[in-house]
């Protein structure tokens, strides 16, 4: 297990090696000023070059570049351009929420998927499970971006149940909880239908019906266990797309997360925290898949990462 895990995490670094230099390229590439948006329209020329220099932004890129990654290897990501704080600290306050946000979209989409999957397998061909399925294919098919401003009108517009957008209570996560887990959980359900109805197939879950064990137990007990890895390496994964979701869905509802002030550093040609908030998404990525295929020892005795 030590090995793998020591080999696993030297793999890791042509990774994000490979995540820093793209981003630092394509932040670069895009059209506009940080110096020029920070000013204004009204600034002088004299103004704009005198803070392009205080910002290091008169340097050449390899230049540039060479500092970016000299600071990442250090775990420095730079001071904000706008400000003036480092990247860290601005991440780091907004992880908190980012985090709360992904965890409680993740339990919704579990405890939808997981029911509605076990349920369909069960009952395969049936009523219950062409409409379980249906559901799916809805959640499936509603983008983040449509079905939040959805549920926004409906519920906080319409009916006034919910707050519409913000931080600080409980109630402020429902409706973003919902609109990140709602296609989560229906990926999920598929893939837990898929593998419960492999595992019912097997000798071992008749012969515990042989032994008087109910349907329930049998199928909870015996097949849903077995068939837990591959919808672990989708929650896995997920929880990645999650984080990346967390943008859009923080933008429609003003959550204060790390993908807010992802668009909000884009918008404002803020390069150090642009670079930053993606490396972080990038790490946290990285590190998921990496719990998940450590989760797999523990669901499987059978694997062995040696």
């Amino acid at each position: 297990m030590a090995r793998y895990l020591v080999r696993r995490l030297i793999l890791t670094i042509p990774v994000l090696l490979g995540v820093a230099t793209l981003v630092f390229a394509l932040i670069h590439l895009v059209p506009g000023d940080p110096a020029q948006a920070m000013l204004g329209e009204g600034a002088t020329a004299e103004d704009v070059t005198r803070l392009r220099t205080s910002l290091g932004l008169d340097r050449p890129l390899l230049v540039q570049y060479g500092s970016f990654l000299g600071g990442v290897a250090r775990g420095d990501l730079g001071t904000s351009f706008r400000s003036g704080q480092p990247v860290v600290r601005e991440i780091s306050r907004r992880f908190g929420d980012t985090a709360i946000l992904a965890l409680c979209a993740m339990s919704v989409a579990i405890a939808v998927a997981l029911p509605l999957g076990i349920v369909a397998a069960v009952f395969r061909g049936r009523a219950l499970d062409h409409a379980a399925m249906t559901m799916a294919l809805a959640g499936i098919s509603m983008p983040s971006f449509w079905l939040g401003p959805l549920l926004a009108i409906l519920f906080a517009v319409r009916l006034g149940w919910l707050p519409v957008s913000g931080s600080g209570t409980p109630w402020h996560l429902v409706l973003p909880s919902i609109t990140l887990g709602t296609a989560l959980a229906a990926i999920l359900a598929r893939m837990t239908r898929s593998s419960v109805i492999e595992e019912l197939r097997e000798l071992y879950v008749m012969a515990a019906r042989a032994r008087g064990l109910s349907q329930i137990r049998a199928v909870v007990r015996h097949a849903f266990r077995n068939s837990l890895i591959p919808v672990v390496t989708i929650i896995g994964l997920q929880f990645g797309a999650v984080l990346t979701g967390t943008i859009i869905t923080e933008t429609i509802f003003a959550w204060p997360g790390v993908g807010r002030l992802l668009i909000t550093a884009i918008n404002t040609r803020d390069y150090p925290l642009v670079q930053g908030c993606i490396l972080f998404i990038s790490v946290t990525y990285v590190a998921m898949n990496l719990l998940t295929d450590l989760t797999y020892g523990l669901l499987d005795p059978r694997i062995r990462f040696e």
